[in-house]
Formats: structure tokens, C-alpha cells, sequence
């Protein structure tokens, strides 16, 4: 049963999006990972935020591009959690992804994380976080993660100092 749901605007936008796929994995988060769109399929984005509630989903995450209301589309059918991830385009460099993402009206919220591959994986982790707050095995791997994370940083940084230490 997963417990996150992935949508994407375009499938064009799945590579962007497949390291927010990669951190669930690597959590061990069910998810679905889908294509749909606010504007070309509005139909199948209402049937899909029905279906995927009633198998359990409870964390949105949202990716797309230009006008970007996918997220806004899934966070008026839903009172479950939706995180907004803007792509970026050539056009105009995801402000506009980033703006239409951002600006929800009161009571209809998208919490919106940084564009592309880096907001897909900060989105991941947001909904981990999410989930993490009633599943206290889950906040144990959040926190493993992050002491990883810590570890591969010292590690980093003695090898850098290591290497450039001959040339002080």
C-alpha cells in the first residue's frame, strides 16, 4: 500500500523528479509514482487523488512546470498533506513553476520545496518527515540518514584537507 503518491505534470519532468522516487526507496516509503496533469487531464488528476486515498496515501507530491498547478489542482481535492515541486524551463527559469506553486489561497496550502532534483529530493524528505511524526521506526531512519550525512561530510572534509595539506 503506498503511503506517497508522485505526480507528475508531464513525462518529460521524470528524470527530474526520479530522485524524490530514490530517497523513498532508500527509506523504504510505498509510493506510486504517476503522470497527470491540472490542465490536459483535470479528470484523471480528480479520479487519481480519490483512488490513491482510498489505498492509503498520505503525503502529495506534486512536480510541474510553467503554470504549475498541478499541486494547487491536488491540494483542492484533498485535506491530506501536498508538497509542490517547481520545474524549472527555459522560458523563464522556473520563477513562474516557483510562484504558481508558492501562491495557494488560505485554507488550500502546498508546501513548496526548492525546483528540480533538488527540491524532488527535499520533498521526499519533507514527506518522510510528514510520516515520520506517527511511525517512530521511520523517524529512526530519518535520523540514521542524517548522521550519515554528518559521518560522509568529516569524511569529506579530512580527505580534502588530507590532499592540500602538502601545500601549506
Amino acid at each position: 500500500m503506498p503511503r506517497v503518491a508522485i505526480l507528475i505534470g508531464s513525462i518529460s519532468d521524470e528524470a527530474t523528479i526520479t530522485p524524490c522516487a530514490d530517497v523513498l526507496k532508500d527509506l523504504e516509503i510505498p509510493y506510486v509514482f504517476t503522470v497527470s496533469s491540472a490542465h490536459r487531464t483535470p479528470e484523471r488528476t480528480e479520479a487519481l487523488v480519490e483512488e490513491l486515498e482510498a489505498r492509503g496515501v498520505e503525503v502529495f507530491i506534486c512536480a510541474a512546470g510553467m503554470a504549475a498547478h498541478l499541486a494547487g489542482a491536488v491540494a483542492a481535492r484533498t485535506t491530506k498533506p501536498v508538497i509542490g515541486i517547481p520545474v524549472s524551463n527555459p522560458a523563464l527559469g522556473g520563477m513562474d513553476a516557483l510562484l504558481s506553486t508558492v501562491q495557494m489561497p488560505p485554507g488550500f496550502p502546498v508546501a513548496t520545496v526548492a525546483l528540480d532534483k533538488a527540491g524532488a529530493r527535499n520533498a521526499a524528505w519533507l514527506a518522510a518527515q510528514i510520516l515520520g511524526i506517527a511511525d517512530p521506526v521511520l523517524r529512526q531512519r530519518l535520523a540514521d540518514a542524517r548522521e550519515t550525512f554528518k559521518t560522509d561530510i568529516q569524511k569529506a572534509g579530512d580527505e580534502l584537507m588530507r590532499r592540500h595539506k602538502a601545500r601549506c
